[in-house]
């Protein structure tokens, strides 16, 4: 998985990278599929000073994108709570996946089934 890390109006340090990467690095064991992750991490210089906000995008195969956003008092813990988040769209996701898959499978065991129909016990 690759991911790209963006900082608006702080300083992104090498700390604050690697525990990023490690935080959304450990999202690969729950889906192994993920193919891109941006995440943004911004400072607010607007209404509410002091506050960080933490912005991550899955790109994952089949045209889906999976985003989740969090705005925290400490950007730590801004980060910490987009990753449930993202489990659960994963999961989400999954999920629609392996009902799609069953429905697939229990339509072609209807077709394919052998059923001997007309033939007499001997």
């Amino acid at each position: 998985m690759k991911i790209l890390i963006k900082g608006t109006n702080l300083e992104l340090t090498d700390a604050l990278k690697s525990y990023v990467e490690e935080k959304i690095g450990h999202l690969e064991h729950f889906w192994d599929e993920i193919l891109e992750a941006r995440v943004e991490l911004d400072r607010s210089t607007h209404h509410q000073t002091g506050f960080f906000r933490c912005e991550v995008n899955l790109d994952v195969p089949q045209k889906h994108l999976l985003r989740a956003e969090s705005t925290e008092a400490d950007l730590y813990a801004a980060i910490d709570t987009v990753i449930p988040k993202l489990r659960e769209e994963i999961e989400k996701i999954k999920g629609k996946q392996r009902s799609q898959d069953r429905k697939l499978r229990r339509y072609m065991k209807s077709v394919f089934a052998w059923r001997p129909w007309g033939r007499r016990k001997i």
